[in-house]
């Protein structure tokens, strides 16, 4: 039987699967590497977060070299999605040199820039608001692909006079793989960029032709769902021909993996967080975005949209409290392995069943409100122990969340139940009981999401 391959391109690291079968196919063979892509800018500085695109296909090589030949050689789809938001540029007729390798042929980055993330800090709220006003229901955020542009066109001109095309991660690898002369971009990820009109699919390209934005830079947009192309070698055993899937969105195809039900409410922690709730069918954005709001809408399969409570703080907080008690007690002249802090501060947490302490943890500030940083608040000596600062901080990741997309307003979409899923859930179980104790929804664990699966399930 003929297979479709999903791939995701993902912040750390990039996952591969092979399903054999109809929509909701079967996984025969999954494989994924760890980027170790993150790299200094040197125009951005510290604010900069940029990924070195070499390091990123070397590890997408690798995966994809890891699957059984012989189901590669009856791939006859390929779904791709990736980190939304960001941008890399290239110039068309050199983005790649395709080569021989151990799996058969496989291409390279050639005239590439490095990837700027949807975590990139470059641009501040003062420059953001020196910037046109987008006509679209998302409102415009530092890490977005047009805003970065943006950045480059009055700090740094000449970096964009060397690159005359631009789009995600993954719609750099779909053009790789098709040739495409100009890149296709899905509804999903050109909303993301920010300057895109969800309504009528198209770019705000008279806003920003008048702001002397170079609009030449900004791909074709196509539904997600649609074929962008057929791969122009038997790239890794799989053959030339096979149809391309228009790069999509990670956070859609994670949701797809998982939402079997229009009821379901869908809550993920990995690094970040999310909270998401089908709307109904007939439901359209707004014309203009709404800065102030917590929750974004963002187009999914079929012109849906998915009501979205993306924060920037989930299992990073986490990581960020382990790495602080790593530091302290290396000050200390002592030395412990951070999985044996996380490891101890869970089972504290899991020791001590409350905490009047109240953290907000938002660390990494929020998109709708950027300038709000973090606070520990009804600090009382009874609850300083490493398992009450623990249990607080959990539940203030989870608490943060519903903030932002209240329980009134999930049961007001339909909300019966929630799935949980994420890595920082999948590993944490006091953040597991802090869902249940501020969700009155059951919630079910273990359909994992996986943007790599959903990715094969759409194509």
């Amino acid at each position: 039987p003929a297979c479709v391959l999903g791939i995701d391109l993902g912040t750390t690291s990039v996952k591969a699967a092979l399903l054999v079968g109809a929509e909701r196919g079967q996984v025969v063979a999954e494989s994924s590497r760890e980027t170790q892509a993150h790299t200094s800018s040197l125009e951005a500085g510290p604010q900069g977060m940029e990924q070195n695109v070499r390091r990123i296909i070397r590890a997408l090589n690798e995966c994809l070299a890891a699957l059984p030949q012989q189901q590669l050689q009856r791939v006859s789809h390929i779904g791709i999605s990736g980190q939304m938001h960001g941008i890399v540029f290239w110039k068309k007729d050199k983005g790649c040199k395709w080569t021989e390798c151990g799996t058969g042929p496989t291409f390279e980055p050639e005239e590439v820039s490095h990837l700027i993330t949807w975590q990139d800090g470059r641009c501040s709220p003062t420059f953001l608001s020196s910037l046109p006003l987008p006509q679209s229901h998302i409102s415009l955020a530092t890490g977005f692909g047009c805003a970065t542009v943006y950045w480059y066109l009055k700090k740094s001109p000449d970096f964009l006079k060397s690159y005359d095309a631009a789009g995600t991660i993954h719609d750099y690898v779909v053009a790789m793989l098709c040739d495409l002369k100009k890149p296709l971009m899905s509804v999903q990820n050109a909303a993301s960029w920010g300057y895109f009109n969800s309504r009528n699919k198209s770019w705000n390209t008279d806003i920003l032709k008048k702001s002397g934005f170079p609009v030449h830079l900004l791909p074709e947009v196509g539904d997600p769902g649609s074929i962008a192309g057929g791969t122009i070698c038997a790239w890794h055993g799989i053959p030339k021909g096979a149809k391309v899937g228009i790069a999509l969105g990670d956070f859609q195809c994670s949701v797809y993996s998982c939402l079997t039900e229009r009821y379901d409410a869908v809550l993920n922690i990995s690094t970040s967080a999310q909270l998401t709730v089908s709307m109904p069918p007939d439901f359209q954005p707004s014309e203009t975005p709404d800065p102030s709001s917590a929750v974004t809408y963002f187009p999914y399969f079929n012109d849906d949209y998915l009501a979205v409570a993306a924060s920037l703080n989930g299992g990073n907080v986490l990581a960020t409290f382990v790495d602080m008690v790593a530091q302290w007690t290396e000050e200390l002249g002592l030395q412990v392995q951070k999985s044996a802090i996380y490891t101890k501060i869970i089972e504290a947490a899991l020791a001590q069943n409350d905490s009047k302490l109240s953290v907000h943890p938002t660390i990494f500030g929020e998109r709708h409100i950027p300038e709000q940083l973090a606070s520990v608040t009804n600090i009382a000596v009874s609850d300083l122990s490493l398992g009450h600062v623990t249990r607080a901080l959990c539940r203030g990741i989870v608490e943060n969340l519903c903030s932002m997309l209240p329980v009134q307003r999930l049961m007001e979409t339909g909300a019966r139940r929630i799935l949980g899923s994420g890595s920082a859930l999948a590993r944490n179980e006091v953040l597991r009981q802090e869902v249940e104790r501020v969700f009155p929804f059951p919630v079910v664990y273990g359909k994992d999401v996986d943007a790599a699966v959903g990715a094969a399930m759409v194509m």
